[in-house]
Formats: structure tokens, C-alpha cells, sequence
């Protein structure tokens, strides 16, 4: 993200506006955003996991199955959308 932003600013201050700097810029962002999200994300299935077993501790094994493999689909996601953004940012 800073990468993208320290670029957007090197550009407008050389030459104006560059063709790829509001690219770099928004592909930095949405990296950013992206892990954020997952964070986010992966916090609210911890919270969730942990006040499930709390409460039904016999059921423990299959709260944790269920909140790992969730975490993997969100992890899997986000991993996705930061890598289309750090292509992005080489391909435009």
C-alpha cells in the first residue's frame, strides 16, 4: 500500500499525472483493504468459535473444524484479491 502510494506521489510530482500511478495507487489500496478484511474477518470467527465452545464445550471438536475451514475460505479470498492487485500493479 505504501509502495503504491509513494509511487502515485513520485509521479505527480515528476510529470504530472502518469499514466499507471492512480493504478498503482489502487492496487495498493485494495491489497490493503483486502488484509484488513481478512483480519477482520478471521477475528470475527475466533469470537464466535470461542463464546460456541464456551457455551457448549462438548461440541468443541466440531466448532473448531468448522471456524478452521472457514478461516482458510476467507484467507483463500483475500490472499486472491491481493495477488490480482500486485499483478495489477506490474501489468498496468
Amino acid at each position: 500500500m505504501l509502495y503504491g502510494m509513494l509511487a502515485f506521489f513520485q509521479d505527480a510530482a515528476s510529470s504530472g499525472m502518469a499514466p499507471g500511478s492512480l493504478g498503482q495507487l489502487g492496487a495498493g489500496l485494495g491489497a490493503g483493504l483486502a488484509a484488513i478484511g481478512a483480519g477482520i474477518g478471521i477475528g470475527q470467527i475466533g469470537n464466535g468459535a470461542t463464546q460456541g465452545i464456551a457455551r457448549q464445550p462438548e461440541a468443541a471438536q466440531q466448532i473448531q473444524g468448522a471456524a478452521l475451514i472457514l478461516a482458510a475460505f476467507i484467507e483463500g479470498v483475500a490472499l486472491f484479491a491481493v495477488i490480482v492487485a500486485i499483478i495489477y500493479k506490474f501489468v498496468a
